[in-house]
């Protein structure tokens, strides 16, 4: 009897909560609580996304109601009693409609299902790029992410930075998703959904976002030891903004005379080996491309923000910031450290 009224106590509490994480999933604004929030779509894809997820949320949710109500009703109904405590209930066998209602509802709801599915991976997947789409090739790494701008010359990392598509002058993006070495997976919930990035396996994806402003991503595939600090930042900027972005960032470094020596630094250690710099020698594909290094809001893939502090931390020991790092510790005397820290601020 007690396991019974166990049954009945979940089941009912499972019922409550998924009732109340319903009703606030519908009701709130997680916008300015939560900064991966699957509840405010902000671009067509996301949208799609989260309208089929509520219909089958909602057809579940009355499937688990309606199991919950039967099966509480019938240990109400049906339970033991002194009066039955040795017979056995009515058996009911070869009963048609049972057996048709069973069999067909199930099968009813899995092919609504399924075409209400297949309608939105059609919509999202097979979607045209328009001749005027901004173009972006993404390259996943052990643990930061690579953006390429083949139609504007621009080469950044960590930071995607989109301009905003307006209804009245759509501009969407589409991304070529690729990786260097493992298995990662590109999600920005507010976006658009989660799409894998395979080895020698392009995959695509789109995205319209209709406001300007940052969105927070993740690595949604397990890649590693630094996995969870592989982050995502997507800026969406205005026509201007995106615009006068893309001139800052096809600027060849500064070449300040003042900071000579770090730049000497820079080009005589094994930085050259893993990053590339516009205009210098180095021309390294293992690390982010650093020509506007300083024109980034953080450093290590989202680990930390970039402060003269934290990037002279993961310069001395990459571990401090992001264990597991494939960065190596460069073990600079002091003065190489300041010329070297005097040479990537410029870098803007």
């Amino acid at each position: 009897m007690q396991r019974v009224k166990n049954t009945i106590r979940t089941a009912l509490h499972s019922l409550v909560f998924l009732f109340c994480w319903m009703s606030r999933a519908a009701a709130a604004d997680f916008s300015t609580t939560v900064p991966t929030n699957i509840f405010s779509p902000q671009s067509t894809p996301a949208r799609s996304i989260f309208h089929l997820s509520m219909f089958v949320l909602t057809i579940t949710g009355i499937i688990f109601a309606v199991v919950c109500t039967l099966l509480v009703y019938s240990l109400s109904k049906f339970r033991a009693s002194s009066a039955n405590a040795n017979s056995e209930p009515a058996q009911v066998y070869g009963s048609t409609q049972i057996e048709l209602a069973w069999t067909i509802i199930p099968v009813l709801i899995v092919v609504v299902l399924f075409l209400a599915t297949t309608r939105v991976l059609h919509a999202i997947q097979d979607a045209p790029m328009p001749a005027n789409a901004l173009q972006v090739t993404v390259i996943g790494h052990q643990f930061w992410w690579e953006y390429r701008y083949p139609q504007l010359g621009v080469v950044t990392a960590n930071e995607l930075h989109i301009p905003v598509s307006d209804p009245a002058h759509p501009m969407p993006t589409f991304l070529q998703l690729l990786s260097a070495d493992t298995d990662h997976s590109f999600w920005i919930p507010e976006l658009a959904g989660k799409t894998d990035l395979v080895p020698n396996h392009p995959n695509r994806m789109w995205m319209d976002p209709e406001h300007s402003g940052i969105f927070i991503g993740q690595c949604a595939q397990y890649c590693g030891t630094q996995h969870a600090k592989m982050l995502l930042r997507v800026s969406v900027d205005t026509p201007d903004d995106f615009a006068e972005w893309v001139r800052e960032q096809r600027r060849t470094a500064v070449a300040d005379e003042r900071v000579a020596a770090g730049r000497q630094v820079f080009e005589a250690t094994a930085c050259v080996n893993c990053h590339s710099i516009n205009g210098t020698m180095a021309n390294g594909r293992f690390g982010p491309d650093l020509t506007h290094l300083m024109s980034r809001t953080t450093i290590a893939a989202g680990a930390a923000l970039n402060t003269p502090e934290n990037l002279r931390l993961w310069i001395q020991n990459p571990d401090a910031i992001k264990r597991g790092s494939l960065m190596p510790a460069m073990q600079l005397s002091k003065s190489d450290l300041d010329a070297l820290m005097g040479y990537l601020e410029t870098l803007r």
